[in-house]
């Protein structure tokens, strides 16, 4: 087996002048070196997401649920992916409409596998997204990672695609740390006792 897992970055973002791909830069940057993970960065406004779904929740029909050809790729990065970080900013106390229907549209790539949050905003620092998106993930058995990082005022905090804070780094090896072993221990039990539906 591969020691390294594979992990999934996944850029929230898709507005005009966006700032997540700068921190998910930095986010694959520190998880490189980490040395854990073989890191694909996977960008929603690359994709195609609709927000008309199909009747069926994929749920029942995940296999052949009838996604888009444009989504195929985020499809096979999340069914590849032993591990998740989202990068989320803070829309209205929210997270953005794309990352929605980034999850609606899949539903066991998410089942027993770790995800970690990476938040940029304003005072909160992007916290309220983290916190909408626990819960909905929750619902779909991912499991979510408690010590994430966040970013308040990431646009005075940022300098030449890093964090001025210079215990970001050491924040993000403790992300890094349980995501790796949150990664290994379900991966685990995902081969020797696929999760029930």
């Amino acid at each position: 087996m591969n020691d390294k897992h594979n992990l999934a970055i996944i850029v929230g973002s898709v507005r005009e002048g966006r700032f997540g791909p700068v921190v998910a830069s930095w986010v694959a940057d520190q998880a490189r070196t980490h040395g854990g993970f073989e890191v694909e960065v996977v960008d929603l406004a690359q994709v195609e997401l609709p927000l008309a779904l199909p009747d069926v929740s994929p749920k029942f029909s995940d296999e052949d649920y009838p996604r888009p050809a444009g989504m195929a790729p985020l499809t096979s990065a999340l069914d590849r992916a032993d591990a998740f970080i989202v990068v989320t900013p803070e829309y209205n106390h929210s997270y953005p409409a794309s990352l929605k229907a980034a999850i609606d549209w899949h539903f066991t790539h998410w089942t027993a596998k770790p995800v970690a949050f990476v938040s940029y905003g304003g005072a909160a620092g992007g916290r309220h997204a983290v916190l909408h998106l626990e819960n909905v993930l929750t619902e779909l058995h991912a499991v979510t990672i408690r010590d994430g990082l966040s970013f308040p005022f990431y646009y005075t905090a940022w300098q030449d695609g890093r964090p001025l804070d210079p215990e970001s780094s050491g924040y993000a090896k403790t992300l890094l740390d349980q995501l790796a072993w949150w990664a290994g221990a379900l991966r685990s039990a995902r081969e020797t006792a696929p999760y029930p539906a």
